[in-house]
């Protein structure tokens, strides 16, 4: 017994005539009677009374129809709701980034992605890299935007962006504030307020790097965990801190964002990139992908 042999039944119980039963669902009378038999073959009974003039349901025939339109009933809504889950998620878009991500690429791309597609809902999460990885491995996060690890799971892929480019922020009271630019030069002998190496490898590394590389020894002031932590020592006046450009759009009181001349470009290498599950169809976020291929040049002039 399946739910297409009792929908031909119960169209035939309120027909009474197979071949107007069938009429309603675009068969052949043949076709249908044989589906009738299959269901009582399968019942091991007979359903119908069936003369040369009519047809009429007996016993078992009436027992088996209201039994048969509640499983239908449930069939049908069960069908129908979950073909609405399923619209609803085809219409949502999970995406995760790192703070800065969040706070400078992406209103560009979702704004311009909302052109293309006003009807998808996009939920955004801002974490860490270390955070946002396992989330997109589990089917969490349809994408997110990270900073590249040295060694990812052979299941996702990694698509290197463009570089972020690293600026200062120093608390706005301090001499420094006042200057359009610095170099390391200038902040050599400040204390150093520094993201956790464990949260923020490339963040931390590229600060003590930039130092180095001129020749200095970062007087390390303060580690902090989250950005927002970093940022408020800054505006507390215990240190500076280099931090990708991106976050002079997070408004926080009390502290300055200052460009930093570099002798190179390449030195203030601040990496940012896309990560999704390979070998996995999402329409949605394919395209999210091409929205930012097609802008990524005008996205990476403001990072």
């Amino acid at each position: 017994m399946n739910l297409h042999q009792l929908r031909c039944f119960v169209l035939a119980a309120e027909e009474l005539h197979f071949g107007r039963a069938a009429q309603r669902l675009n068969m052949l009378p043949s076709a249908f009677g044989r589906f009738i038999r299959q269901l009582e073959e399968g019942l091991n009974t007979t359903l119908f009374v069936r003369t040369t003039r009519a047809v009429s349901l007996n016993d078992e025939g009436r027992k088996l129809l209201g039994e048969a339109r509640k499983l239908i009933t449930q069939a049908d809504e069960l069908e129908s709701r979950f073909r609405k889950i399923a619209r609803s998620k085809a219409s949502k878009l999970s995406v995760g980034a790192i703070d800065s991500a969040a706070a400078g690429l992406l209103p560009m791309l979702l704004s311009d992605f909302r052109k293309q597609r006003p009807d998808v809902d996009v939920r955004v999460i801002e974490d860490k890299t270390v955070k946002l990885l396992p989330r997109v491995q589990s089917g969490g996060l349809d994408i997110a935007f990270i900073r590249p690890p040295k060694s990812i799971a052979n299941s996702l892929v990694c698509r290197t962006l463009f570089d972020e480019t690293p600026v200062v922020a120093v608390c706005k009271s301090h001499h420094l504030a006042r200057r359009k630019r610095v170099s390391i030069e200038d902040i050599a002998d400040q204390p150093l307020v520094l993201p956790d190496r464990r949260s923020r490898p490339l963040s931390h590394d590229l600060a003590i790097r930039l130092f180095e590389n001129a020749g200095y020894q970062p007087g390390i002031a303060r580690i902090a965990n989250e950005r927002d932590a970093v940022v408020d020592l800054v505006s507390a006046g215990l240190g500076i801190a280099i931090v990708p450009r991106w976050s002079c759009q997070m408004e926080v009181d009390g502290v300055s964002f200052l460009p930093l001349a570099l002798e190179k470009a390449t030195e203030g290498r601040l990496p940012l990139a896309a990560v999704w599950i390979r070998s996995s169809r999402d329409a949605l976020r394919d395209n999210l992908l091409d929205t930012l291929k097609r802008n990524i040049q005008r996205y990476a002039a403001q990072a």
